[in-house]
């Protein structure tokens, strides 16, 4: 599959490491970990793209807590240079100044795709072309673009598009009506049952030139960070000007929300943002009982439905049901799996060198 040439592609990689504890941490977080294959979700978001984008086009975008474990992780896939830290926490906004202003100082022609790190998606091949398509799109357009997801179920924990008329001659591209965020059980699912709104995966496709437009008109601090953004090493720049960026909100709110044009199309390929240790059972095998296991673990007397995983002991299960356990060398998690979304509450109690 030829690449195309103008195209650029930045993934985010942040993350604060709470979700996945005690095998994610604040230096590693979810993204760093192979929790559903033998490779990193980061690694696995930067050889999705490798046949769409040229590879000296790919920037991965992480944090400089994360900086040195991120290039570890990608030692071998990407160099060094294309990994950029982010000084301070400025939120997505930011985010996607500093991926649009990396991208033009580059090529001032160029497309971008900016993608999270964090989710899974096994259906390359399809996830390719779509890229591809989109990046296509956006060369044509002044919109912003964006992937969305058909709902599997009433999510409250992601935002929503509301999904309206095909765009003449826009390739399978739909207009979008609204952005709404995280909405209550009951608004969920009657986003759900109207078949008009999708999930809002976070996955973004847009020219440099039309974002700078948007942010111009609605985020002039952005923008001007942009526009003077270096063609050279971007570090000196960064550590003076990233940390004051106003406003410290989401691409969402600051642009994508006001923007005067944004498209969506509908994604043919699964995903999975891989939210919770209860998302594993869908990518991984299960034995007779229904445990979940990966490592060394055994299970008797009934074990069942349990979800566990050993970096190195060995775990024994016994009588006990829809448990998650998880094994590190200096910490062990024990939770059932109806209270996986509460484990970020015992961060205030753990000593800092597990956090």
């Amino acid at each position: 599959m030829k690449e195309l040439p103008h195209s650029f592609v930045c993934i985010m990689a942040g993350g604060s490491g709470e979700r996945f504890w005690p095998m994610s941490r604040q230096r590693t977080p979810k993204h760093l970990l192979k929790l559903v294959s033998n490779r990193t979700l980061v690694e696995e978001a930067v050889r999705r793209v490798e046949r769409v984008v040229p590879h000296t086009h790919i920037f991965v975008l992480t944090n400089t807590a994360q900086l040195e474990s991120t290039r570890i992780a990608l030692a071998g896939v990407l160099p060094a240079e294309q990994i950029v830290a982010e000084p301070a926490k400025r939120d997505t906004a930011a985010a996607a100044a500093l991926a649009t202003g990396l991208v033009r100082a580059r090529d001032p022609q160029a497309v971008l795709a900016l993608l999270p790190a964090d989710a899974f998606i096994r259906d390359s091949a399809t996830f390719a072309t779509q890229l591809r398509a989109g990046i296509n799109h956006a060369a044509h357009t002044r919109s912003l673009l964006t992937f969305a997801i058909k709902p599997k179920y009433p999510a409250t924990s992601f935002g929503y598009l509301e999904v309206g008329d095909l765009v003449p001659g826009g390739h399978g591209f739909r207009q979008v009506v609204r952005f709404v965020e995280k909405p209550d059980s009951v608004t969920a699912a009657r986003y759900v049952a109207s078949g008009t709104f999708a999930w809002n995966a976070g996955m973004f496709v847009w020219g440099v030139s039309a974002f700078l437009a948007e942010a111009e008109r609605h985020t002039p601090m952005l923008a001007r960070f942009i526009r003077d953004f270096p063609a050279g090493d971007p570090a000196p720049y960064l550590a003076q000007h990233f940390p004051t960026l106003e406003p410290k909100i989401s691409v969402d709110y600051a642009i994508m929300e006001k923007a005067q044009s944004v498209e969506t199309i509908l994604a043919e390929f699964d995903w999975d943002d891989v939210g919770l240790w209860t998302a594993l059972p869908a990518h991984l095998t299960a034995d007779a009982a229904g445990n979940t296991i990966r490592g060394h673990v055994v299970s008797a007397g009934g074990a069942a439905n349990n979800i566990a995983v050993s970096n190195g002991r060995i775990i024994a299960l016994v009588g006990v049901s829809d448990l998650v356990v998880v094994e590190t060398p200096d910490a062990i998690l024990v939770c059932h799996k109806d209270k996986v979304g509460d484990i970020k509450q015992l961060m205030p109690h753990l000593p800092k060198e597990v956090l």
